[in-house]
């Protein structure tokens, strides 16, 4: 089996794909804009071969990589780069490569587009947010007039909770109108809930071989835009409601081979039309694995290996490593820079001796949404958990909302 891994060296941690790809005897061609001396050593031995482009965004780069790598191996079985960045250049180097193993152009669009998600969530039975597409100021304030105040404008392609704002008032809509930038926009009624997720990973038949949730309780939003308290945790288990409306997420989107992240909001206030305290409300599918150092947590948590998981998905289509350790809640505090916080890191890697899982740099490039300094622990209890994220945003109010 060929299969060509795009970025395989960014975020570092995916050179642990390749890893468990080589583990299953899988023939492993990266292709990257960085030096091949710069690979990590256990990158470099899972490889075959890497081809370095100048520019991963120039497609025709890609494509000559991608005939390098046909004319020296074959026909290429699989191509991903499991990076939200390169969703649609994964999907157009399998459509012009007839490589069927993963979604090709005509069929992204369901999982990049806002908008067009919500008929699959509707096919799910899971309601969503109240939504149009933003067209002029006197249209965005007749939406917010029916749904009320505040409203959320985000792009319709976009990643994350990048670029994406609360309009609290007219004001702010007419502001956001001053400046409107030149790509398509959605606007939707304000929910107000915590960040409930869906991860794991489905074979060829749409069958979870994997998964496990974790939960935000800021907003991400406020995270990006406001610099809010960036901490949120991998749970012990999968709550069965969260399960259920996964699973119905996954068959009406059709999801197959793939490593996914879905999120949904957790009402923390009633919300006439979409339910009440604790039930949960469709907000984005991605088919990626959770961001940042989210898949290291989820194998602290579960005592699992998520990156062999999903390689035996790609080599036998099930899983083949099984795992029986202990599971715990496993927290990420991410504190930014310039911030003259109580404790030290090293003052935290002391206290929480024994807990503390990795204490690291976040990169550059995700830095603003998760903060500079990555602290990650488990725990047994979340009392024991709130008092470390406490700890770690000292003396600053937190608003830490854990239960």
């Amino acid at each position: 089996m060929n299969f060509v891994f795009v970025s395989p060296n960014f975020p570092e941690s995916y050179l642990r794909f390749c890893v468990g790809l080589k583990n299953n005897g899988v023939n492993v061609l990266g292709i990257g804009d960085s030096p091949y001396e710069w690979l990590r050593p256990e990158l470099r031995e899972a490889l075959t071969e890497y081809y370095r482009v100048d520019n991963l965004k120039d497609y025709d780069q890609m494509i000559r990589a991608m005939g390098h790598f046909t004319g020296l191996y074959g026909k290429i079985d699989w191509v991903e780069s499991n990076n939200e960045y390169w969703l649609e250049q994964d999907a157009a180097l399998r459509t012009d490569f007839n490589i069927t193993t993963g979604l090709k152009s005509d069929e992204i669009a369901r999982f990049r587009s806002k908008s067009a998600m919500k008929k699959y969530y509707e096919k799910a039975g899971v309601p969503t947010a109240r939504w149009a597409m933003v067209t002029d100021l006197a249209a965005g304030l007749s939406f917010a007039g029916e749904v009320g105040w505040p409203v959320v404008v985000k792009p319709d392609r976009g990643v994350g909770a990048e670029a994406t704002y609360r309009l609290e008032n007219p004001r702010d809509m007419e502001n956001f109108f001053r400046r409107y930038p030149a790509i398509p926009y959605v606007m939707e009624e304000y929910i107000t809930g915590e960040v409930t997720t869906f991860d794991g990973i489905v074979n060829s038949q749409g069958k979870v071989l994997f998964a496990i949730s974790h939960i935000t309780h800021n907003s991400i939003m406020d995270m990006v835009n406001e610099g809010a308290p960036v901490y949120y945790y991998v749970d012990k288990e999968v709550p069965a409601d969260v399960r259920d409306v996964g699973e119905r997420v996954l068959k009406a989107f059709q999801v197959r081979s793939r490593a996914f992240h879905l999120e949904f909001f957790r009402l923390t206030k009633e919300k006439e039309g979409l339910g009440g305290v604790g039930d949960l409300v469709g907000l984005e599918v991605n088919m990626r694995p959770a961001g940042g150092f989210t898949p290291d947590m989820i194998n602290y948590s579960q005592s699992v290996d998520i990156y062999q998981i999903w390689a035996d998905m790609v080599a036998f289509d099930e899983q083949r490593h099984l795992y029986e350790g202990p599971r715990a809640y496993c927290v990420y505090a991410g504190r930014r820079d310039g911030v003259d916080y109580t404790y030290t890191q090293e003052d935290l890697e002391a206290m929480y001796r024994g807990s503390v899982c990795m204490m690291n740099r976040m990169p550059a490039a995700l830095a603003g949404t998760m903060g500079n300094q990555v602290c990650i622990a488990c725990f047994d209890t979340i009392p024991e958990m709130k008092k470390f994220v406490e700890d770690a945003f000292a003396p600053f109010p937190a608003r830490i909302k854990m239960k």
